[in-house]
């Protein structure tokens, strides 16, 4: 099986040619049904469509995780409890992870509350799945510290190490001033998604993102020495994630031996056809 590979093709086209039990850990950030605009229209079904489209494609991933294996998926309010509900009859849920986009306060809806959060699920395909809490405890600050100074705690490991972030997580969305940022309509900071990898998947662990956007998870993996596969229906977004792979790859010395892969031919490809890859 290709490893370390991003391929300019539908999902659930994708999803199909992988086998069964290889996969560590899934990231997913589907269209959330609310009309954004990804340069095609998987983002205008009507919500029916949408939540048929939604099952389809989570039946055909599930199975390629290994026992050891979870799977972290990004939606929004409007269509969690369906998806949760549903997640739920094939997965065990660990968490909802309430990611608070740091919106700032500055008009808005006024028939009711604001919406300044998306919702991401936390599941795991059994109750023997990798979580390596140590890699993503929080320091405490120097306040906090000293407040424990008693004799009792004197020692303690979540002390000295940090604690655990919790399932509320404010991390600012990504403004056009963010250096990071790209031209997609909810890009996914990589704080967010390297957190995910740390905690979720082994070193040398394997990866799967079915809708890659501009590459947050690719390049994630490139930093914290795991591999992925990634899928990206859009040829812009495709070209993007190649730029940004280059570039993580040239930031950080990584474990991955890159150069063993099959020589690489860029067939960048503005069609979804399963046989275009790139391979770093």
């Amino acid at each position: 099986m290709e490893r370390d590979v991003v391929k300019n093709t539908d999902a659930l086209i994708g999803i199909q040619s992988l086998p069964d039990n290889s996969i560590d850990l899934i990231i997913a950030d589907p269209p959330y049904g609310l009309g954004k605009d990804y340069g095609n229209d998987s983002d205008k079904k009507p919500a029916r469509e949408f939540l048929e489209w939604m099952e389809r494609w989570l039946l055909l991933v599930i199975p390629k995780l290994k026992d050891s294996g979870s799977l972290y998926i990004f939606t929004t309010w409007r269509y969690s409890p369906e998806i949760f509900v549903f997640l739920k009859k094939h997965m065990i849920m660990l968490n909802e992870i309430i990611w608070d986009r740091k919106v700032p306060s500055m008009g808005g809806t006024t028939r009711k509350y604001s919406s300044v959060h998306d919702t991401i699920g936390f599941f795991a395909k059994t109750d023997k799945h990798y979580f390596d809490l140590d890699s993503i405890r929080i320091p405490y600050d120097p306040e906090t510290k000293k407040a424990r100074s008693r004799s009792i705690f004197v020692g303690k490991k979540w002390l000295e190490v940090g604690y655990n972030p919790k399932d509320l997580w404010s991390v600012s969305r990504l403004h056009r001033i963010h250096a990071e940022r790209e031209d997609h309509p909810t890009q996914k900071p990589l704080e967010i998604i390297k957190r995910m990898v740390l905690a979720s998947c082994p070193p040398e662990g394997l990866v799967l993102d079915p809708f890659a956007g501009t590459g947050p998870t690719v390049e994630a993996c490139i930093k914290t020495d795991r591999h992925f596969i990634a899928f990206e229906i859009n040829g812009k977004y495709f070209e993007i994630i190649e730029s940004r792979a280059e570039r993580a790859k040239s930031e950080k010395a990584t474990l991955i031996d890159f150069s063993s892969a099959p020589s690489a031919r860029t067939q960048s490809a503005r069609q979804p056809v399963p046989v275009q890859a790139k391979l770093f």
